[in-house]
């Protein structure tokens, strides 16, 4: 197993890419702790759950000294957590920008914070980014902004915490999650959604979890500092008006 009894502490582990990685870490031997405000999906024993909005700082204690009071080290954070309250055509507020923000940035930096005495030597922190780093569609800036928050912060981390662990991130493009939603209907692609993709598909939770398996393992110690983006060759696919077929309908 490839990670046998590593500790491995992960946020937004309820659904989606986060339930994944839980669920793949723990398959591969880890001992994971996960939180998500929404309720444990989880059967595996293998899997301890905590319940708690990660955009409270005294929830981000509690959570932390939950997990220090049954392992004396963390092998591997994995800063999953994030969400969307749209932008500034759909009326997000201040508030739920700030909220944005609490979550997918200020949390893993508290996390890191918190778990810096305590990493094992050697240790992990991969945080999750996104291809909107790069490009962006309409009334997304409260994700996008979070997801250029914390891939700046991934850089930071990895020079602050040198010889502490290594930080590196992934930025996923478009991933299909439906089998990790509980009574989430699986979607059907058409034929360019697939094609539009040069790797010809849409990517899978899967894809994600073996990028950060890659950065997580040992061998790979020299990796530090990285943003790796795993989208199918999208975000380098460069598109203009009838160009291979593409028109722009307005």
């Amino acid at each position: 197993m490839k990670f046998n009894h590593k500790v491995c502490v992960l946020t937004g582990g309820a659904a989606g890419i986060g339930r994944c990685l839980a669920e793949s870490f723990c398959a591969e031997g880890a001992r994971v702790y996960a939180i998500d405000k929404d309720p444990a999906p989880f059967s595996s024993a293998g899997i301890r759950y905590y319940q708690g909005d990660i955009s409270e700082q005294a929830v981000i204690d509690a959570f932390v000294d939950w997990v220090l009071q049954q392992e004396k080290h963390v092998d591997i954070l994995v800063n999953n957590a994030c969400l969307t309250k749209g932008g500034i055509l759909s009326g997000c507020t201040y508030e739920d920008f700030l909220y944005v923000q609490r979550v997918g940035v200020a949390a893993p930096f508290w996390l890191a914070s918190r778990l810096k005495p305590h990493f094992a030597p050697g240790a992990s922190i991969v945080n999750l980014s996104s291809t909107r780093v790069f490009q962006s569609q309409a009334d997304t800036e409260s994700y996008s902004a979070a997801k250029g928050g914390i891939t700046s912060l991934t850089h930071a981390l990895a020079v602050s915490l040198a010889g502490i662990a290594r930080v590196n991130s992934v930025a996923p493009g478009w991933i299909e999650t439906a089998r990790f939603h509980t009574e989430a209907p699986i979607p059907s692609y058409s034929t360019a959604d697939l094609q539009q993709h040069p790797s010809g598909r849409v990517g899978e939770p899967e894809d994600i979890v073996r990028a950060v398996f890659f950065l997580c393992d040992d061998r790979n110690s020299f990796v530090n500092g990285i943003n790796l983006t795993v989208d199918g060759g999208m975000s380098h696919l460069m598109v203009y008006h009838n160009d291979e077929g593409w028109t722009l309908d307005r």
